[in-house]
């Protein structure tokens, strides 16, 4: 038995491609925003266990104590 194989082209119109760079860009757009304020969020948090711990060398001895266990 000889087996065939059918090839079929698809066309592409350029106003889909249009479609997917504005769909690209707003994903790409999204996303920096979203590690934007991630960012934001990490160095607020960082700032707020500074001033709880009294300062940054109370903060790094505490930042060990807790990762130590002790």
């Amino acid at each position: 038995m000889k087996e065939s194989t059918v090839y079929t082209r698809t066309r592409v119109r350029t106003d889909d491609a249009v479609t997917t760079n504005e769909i690209s860009r707003a994903g790409i757009y999204t996303v920096g925003i979203v590690s934007a304020l991630i960012g934001i969020w990490g160095l607020a948090c960082f700032v707020g266990g500074m001033v709880a711990s009294g300062g940054p060398l109370a903060f790094i001895g505490n930042w060990f104590k807790a990762v130590g266990g002790m």
